[in-house]
């Protein structure tokens, strides 16, 4: 079961992804963030206290198949860092992306989701994918915003095909927006 949950930034998506594999002990929790700065390093520390202590935690944004170790329940916040993490990789921090700079992102974003969900299968296991919906806002005005924002919405799509089940968080209400399984 792959499961896809959007929303805003405060939206209760995180809060609702955990709440759905509450009681269960057997997860891993893949972080995707990179601490960078004290205000990061509080919105980290809430998740952590946040969620079930017997949960394993896998920290990083690529090679994401090697978080795969046996347990069932798979929990990976969020695809949003990994993707800022992969952007700004390619470029290297660049105020303009360029065309096969951004494909590449999104290439790259897309088979480390896809083979994280591949190896998840492997072992009949599930899958929870937290992302931000970006596509409801403004359009930026910097480019490598824009760039970062039109990324975002195309992998987002990607997934959410792949995905047996779409929640939209809004306003810490979870709505589906794709109906499978549960899990």
């Amino acid at each position: 079961m792959i499961t896809l949950i959007t929303g805003g930034s405060r939206s209760g998506k995180s809060a609702y992804a955990e709440k759905l594999l509450d009681g269960i002990n057997d997860v891993v929790y893949i972080a995707t963030a990179e601490i960078y700065d004290d205000e990061m390093q509080e919105r980290v520390k809430r998740h952590i206290k946040r969620r079930n202590p017997k949960w394993r935690t896998y920290e990083g944004f690529l090679n994401l198949e090697k978080a795969v170790n046996g347990e069932k329940y798979y929990l990976l916040d969020c695809i949003t860092n990994l993707i800022s993490r992969i952007l700004f990789q390619i470029t290297g921090e660049k105020e303009k992306p360029s065309e096969e700079e951004i494909q590449k992102t999104i290439d790259t974003s897309l088979t480390q989701i896809k083979n994280l969900i591949l190896e998840i299968k492997k072992i009949n296991g599930s899958l929870i994918l937290v992302t931000n919906e970006v596509g409801s806002s403004i359009v930026p005005m910097h480019p490598v915003s824009r760039a970062f924002s039109d990324i975002q919405g195309i992998v987002n799509a990607k997934i959410a095909e792949l995905a047996d089940e779409v929640v939209l968080c809004v306003c810490g209400l979870p709505i589906k927006i794709k109906d499978g399984a549960s899990i």
